[in-house]
């Protein structure tokens, strides 16, 4: 399944772990698409997590603002931790 397919729970996801008082609409929308392919490359399972988070980071830092990197790990690391078998 693709990422587009899964856009709505994966924005669900996402939302949960978002600070109280933002919106997903807040995030830019780079940084939204790398956290949504992220998250789809944590719950498929075809990619190992640790590195489904670190290519989202890196890409963070090379295409994002100066607080993206810090930001995407945070959350990509809550949505991990709440994922089954961790």
């Amino acid at each position: 399944m693709e990422t587009l397919d899964e856009r709505d729970a994966i924005d669900a996801t996402l939302s949960r772990f978002i600070k109280q008082g933002w919106t997903l609409e807040r995030i830019a929308p780079l940084e939204r698409n790398i956290l949504r392919v992220a998250v789809h490359e944590l719950s498929a399972g075809d990619v190992p997590r640790e590195v489904a988070i670190d290519e989202a980071v890196e890409l963070a830092k090379r295409y994002c603002s100066a607080d993206a990197p810090k930001f995407v790990n945070g959350i990509l690391g809550s949505v991990l931790r709440d994922l089954p078998g961790d």
